[in-house]
């Protein structure tokens, strides 16, 4: 009798991983949208992606097409991206999304900190000297009066943004 069908129980067996087409098409997709995020990207900020040569000749091209010569060559860019470790190239992208919504936060920090000395006067004066004892006390003082004065009479919010601008001077140029 022949064991045609039966592995031997020293073999072990390999696990087989199936892929389906559509999966693999959806994988496909997803690197070439971040080949077209790469390409749409300013030179300095391309900059700060570790690419290969190729790649960056690849992405330099489809910059220069239009039309279809771009979508081809947005396809050979993703046809790139499948040889090459994508896990550093999403890092740095990510990275340089992250720092807009960071820009934007410590904005709206400032904001906040405007409204508070608006409302609260010296108190926050103080604060704010306190963390920049470079700050101009008077010229701080001059302005929450001016945006309260201009407040109660429903006048431009001049001081108002004029308050945000020095803050912003004190604690983004830091």
């Amino acid at each position: 009798m022949s064991r045609k069908n039966q592995k031997a129980p020293w073999e072990e067996e390999e696990e087989i991983i199936w892929v389906s087409k559509t999966e693999m098409k959806r994988d496909m997709e997803a690197l070439q949208k971040i080949g077209e995020e790469l390409v749409s990207l300013k030179p300095n900020a391309l900059a700060k992606i570790p690419l290969d040569e190729e790649m960056l000749d690849a992405i330099h091209d489809a910059q220069r097409f239009k039309n279809e010569a771009r979508r081809r060559q947005l396809q050979y860019i993703g046809k790139l991206m499948r040889q090459v470790d994508i896990e550093p190239i999403q890092a740095a992208l990510d990275m340089l999304r992250n720092k807009h919504s960071q820009a934007t936060a410590q904005l709206h920090k400032l904001e906040q900190k405007r409204d508070a000395l608006i409302d609260n006067g010296d108190c926050m004066i103080n604060e704010i000297i306190a963390e920049h004892p470079d700050a101009d006390r008077q010229r701080l003082r001059q302005l929450v009066r001016q945006a309260n004065k201009e407040k109660a009479q429903n006048k431009p919010a001049k001081a108002y943004r004029e308050i945000f601008q020095y803050l912003k001077e004190l604690y983004l140029n830091d």
